[in-house]
């Protein structure tokens, strides 16, 4: 089925970029259950379908969040000072998040990607923000911070922008800043979940051919192809369409996949 399935990889990498660009929102909360659902369709057995979709979702954020980084590092707004003090933490969190999912039961970690997508819906549907109360921590404070963004992102398999704004925002950073700085977050968080997410998959038995651990590499790839042609132009739609009300749209959505995910 894999000819017929990859018309479908291309699809939702052309989604997931388009509501990237369009919306902020980071292509994992559309991209896992899509995978969970195709990888079923696919035959692939259900012990292994979230764990494959989750790594092979942090894989293909790691080509987005380069291209998504460039993009703002050409208009200065990448705090790279930032960035630098998160990564650490991000890294090893994400690590960590990768060794906890492959603790996880399929059921268990789809409810718990369920559980924090609906939280996302719920954030978008309230359009609540953290208020500017303090100034970016110390060594301790961002390590911390770091590793309980990269933990989270890993074991729900998105790049985190979700959480690393608000914090951000929280520490006294400009929101167009903040957004940027969470694009390059993105990376070290990509990379060290996708890398653990193939390190504790890699002796698994019944994984399909074309695949490294918990990455499936023909999703990877037809997922990418797209994404990254089709982010550009959610950019640009996003000044000429109500982005306020097609944000509400998407939570309903996130809402209902969320519910979905929960009960199987």
């Amino acid at each position: 089925m894999l000819p017929e399935i990859l018309f479908y990889y291309l699809l939702l990498g052309s989604l997931a970029g388009l509501m990237a660009g369009l919306l902020g929102v980071g292509g994992g909360l559309i991209i896992v259950p899509a995978l969970v659902f195709l990888f079923s369709l696919q035959g692939i057995e259900s012990v292994h379908t979230v764990h494959m979709a989750i790594g092979t979702s942090l894989a293909t954020i790691v080509i987005t969040s380069i291209a998504s980084t460039w993009a703002h590092h050409r208009h200065g707004a990448v705090q790279w000072p930032v960035l630098v003090r998160l990564a650490p933490g991000i890294i090893l969190g994400a690590l960590l998040g990768a060794v906890i999912a492959d603790y996880l039961s399929a059921t268990s970690l789809r409810q718990v990607f369920g559980i924090f997508e609906l939280l996302v819906a719920v954030q978008m549907l309230s359009g609540a923000r953290p208020d500017a109360q303090r100034r970016v921590p110390g060594t301790a404070g961002m390590l911390t911070a770091g590793a309980g963004i990269g933990v989270i992102s890993s074991i729900v398999g998105i790049g985190g922008g979700t959480m690393t704004v608000p914090f951000l925002v929280w520490c006294n950073v400009a929101m167009r800043q903040a957004v940027a700085t969470s694009a390059a977050c993105g990376l070290p968080i990509a990379v060290a979940g996708a890398t653990g997410y193939m390190m504790t998959g890699w002796h698994e038995t019944g994984l399909p051919e074309w695949s490294s651990g918990y990455v499936y590499w023909p999703a990877f790839a037809g997922i990418v192809s797209t994404s990254i042609l089709f982010a550009p132009l959610g950019a640009v739609l996003a000044h000429r369409l109500p982005v306020v009300s097609l944000k509400r749209v998407f939570a309903l959505l996130l809402l209902v996949i969320g519910v979905k995910m929960l009960m199987g």
